[in-house]
């Protein structure tokens, strides 16, 4: 199982050069190069949104992002540093400030990724929130 883990500061421009490792990874692994550009939809989205949390709350620690090359599946975690309460629905996060677009916001990207990807989890606590995305890989034996 091979991973590679990227840790940016959470400014908006960082999140293509998170795409761009991804796909990349993501090829690598033997994802299908027609899933390629939702990977790279899917983890723009989920960085997007850890980079407008970690900005909205004030959080100075880096988005984390790990790539991970299973038996059968490749599969990309976005993390975000960004507490959350009992009680809030995954990716919801309180802010006394918080505009309603700002919520809407985050609940479209969440719904984004879930029409560009079949397997996905998102989680959150004390620590912040998790988005877990998934994609079948070819045998490596097909891959030239």
């Amino acid at each position: 199982m091979a991973t590679v883990e990227l840790r940016f500061s959470a400014l908006p421009e960082h999140v293509r050069t998170a795409r761009l490792v991804a796909a990349a990874v993501a090829r690598r692994a033997g994802v299908d190069e027609a899933v390629l550009d939702e990977v790279r939809l899917a983890v723009g989205e989920a960085c997007t949104r850890a980079v407008g949390l970690h900005l909205s709350h004030g959080v100075e620690a880096p988005v984390r992002v790990v790539l991970t090359d299973e038996e059968k599946k490749f599969s990309i975690e976005v993390g975000d540093e960004t507490p959350t309460t009992a009680g809030l629905t995954p990716g919801s996060h309180p802010d006394v400030d918080e505009e309603p677009a700002a919520e809407g916001e985050d609940e479209m990207g969440l719904a984004v990724i879930s029409g560009l990807v079949d397997d996905v989890e998102v989680t959150t606590s004390d620590t912040g929130g998790r988005i877990r995305m998934s994609w079948p890989t070819a045998p490596q034996s097909l891959l030239p």
